[in-house]
């Protein structure tokens, strides 16, 4: 298995094929991702807890933008 593959795991799509489904899907995936790695890290004692709530926040704050940019809400 490649590093990478192992590093960022992917699932494939099942949903209605859009390429804003596509794209949003991309991004909740990688917001997962990233939500597990800050999640470790602060339990690891690598990051404070507040640090990993700023982080998580402006994360969500921007799967959240990218939801309305794509216009998915106005279904």
């Amino acid at each position: 298995m490649k590093l990478n593959s192992f590093l960022y795991p992917h699932a494939s799509y099942r949903g209605s094929v859009k390429p804003e489904n596509l794209v949003f899907n991309a991004n909740l995936q990688e917001f997962a991702q990233r939500i597990s790695y800050i999640s470790n890290l602060e339990t690891a004692g690598k990051k404070s807890p507040q640090e990993a709530y700023q982080e998580i926040q402006e994360l969500w704050e921007s799967l959240k933008s990218s939801y309305y940019q794509l216009g998915i809400n106005e279904r």
